[in-house]
């Protein structure tokens, strides 16, 4: 190993806050946590290892409190050509976060733009500090969002909206974000993971299956016909009744106590 090799900071902290939140902090300070290869692999390797931990409930992915990632590492790709691009085939590490079966919440301070932003689309909640700045601003660099920003993008905010977006690269206000539905929640500048912090204590709290096939759903159903998709609400619904969750969800409701769930 190098001096310099020495010298570089882990790309990806993993931090455990409590026994069931893991937060995975992107670290690469100096180039405003830019997206290269090894980063995208040691996210994906941490959201597997702890999708497949029973202790954990949920994942927190976060940046600095000054950027979560200003995009992709573009030294990292400019002289790459189209067979090496498809052979790197980045987009896997992205469908891996996607298909985690643990809930996942982006913490968004300062910039998330390019594949930045399409990390954080990547999560089942956005939470961004009021001063974030977002975006995908490909299309100032020749080329186009290529890690799913087209199409979650125009499925988030429509059609026209989307193509003013893509077509121009402008940045967008968190504020703005929060209105066209991209994220979930807007927090003061600075707080954006002290909010994700308490969503993610709230939600590990539930019912581990009723969380998880609600993702299921939401997910399943947003790609199927709507008759197709309450067939699959119904048949999830059904099975929360052969789970101990209900049965003391229930109890406790009638018995006019807190819950107390264990995830079965």
């Amino acid at each position: 190993m190098t001096a310099n090799a020495m010298q570089e900071p882990d790309c990806l902290l993993v931090e455990r806050p409590t026994e069931d939140i893991i937060v995975l902090r992107l670290n690469r300070p100096a180039v405003r946590n830019a997206l290269n290869l090894e980063i995208r692999q040691r996210l994906a390797a941490e959201i597997l290892a702890y999708a497949a931990d029973p202790k954990a409930r949920c994942l927190i992915i976060t940046g600095s409190d000054k950027v979560f990632a200003a995009g992709a590492d573009i030294a990292d790709m400019a002289q790459a050509g189209p067979i090496e691009i498809m052979t790197r085939n980045i987009q896997q590490y992205w469908r891996i976060i996607m298909d985690c079966s643990k809930p996942v919440i982006a913490a968004i301070e300062g910039y998330a733009l390019g594949g930045g932003f399409e990390l954080a689309l990547c999560a089942d909640i956005i939470v961004a500090g009021e001063s974030a700045k977002l975006g995908l601003p490909e299309v100032k660099l020749g080329i186009l969002a290529g890690g799913g920003g087209t199409q979650k993008l125009a499925r988030l905010v429509g059609r026209q909206r989307a193509m003013l977006l893509l077509m121009t690269g402008r940045m967008f206000s968190a504020t703005d974000a929060l209105a066209m539905g991209i994220v979930g929640e807007v927090a003061p500048s600075g707080e954006a993971l002290a909010r994700a912090l308490e969503t993610a204590k709230e939600i590990a709290a539930m019912p581990a299956v009723s969380v998880l096939q609600i993702k299921e759903l939401v997910n399943a159903g947003l790609n199927a016909p709507l008759e197709t998709a309450l067939m699959l609400e119904r048949k999830a619904f059904q099975l929360q009744f052969a789970t101990q969750d209900q049965k003391e969800g229930m109890k406790a409701f009638l018995e006019k106590r807190k819950p107390v769930y264990e995830g079965k």
